[in-house]
């Protein structure tokens, strides 16, 4: 079983409590960043850049 006395935030080391705290501040961060909306996807106007050289398991030479 698990003893949650002996293990814990209290008993790790300060380079590993500096590194959750260091982790916890970059997915708040990453969570906090707004995602711009894709304009024209992997339909737009530039088929290599969006891999549209491969649809549905279908290869197009072009």
């Amino acid at each position: 079983m698990h003893d949650s006395s002996t293990t814990g935030p209290d008993n790790l080391p300060p380079a590993a409590r500096r590194a959750l705290a260091e982790a916890e501040a970059r997915r708040k961060a990453a969570d906090a960043v707004r995602r711009p909306a894709e304009l024209g996807g992997r339909d737009g106007l530039d088929p290599a850049r969006y891999g549209d050289w491969e649809k549905k398991g279908i290869a197009v030479d072009f």
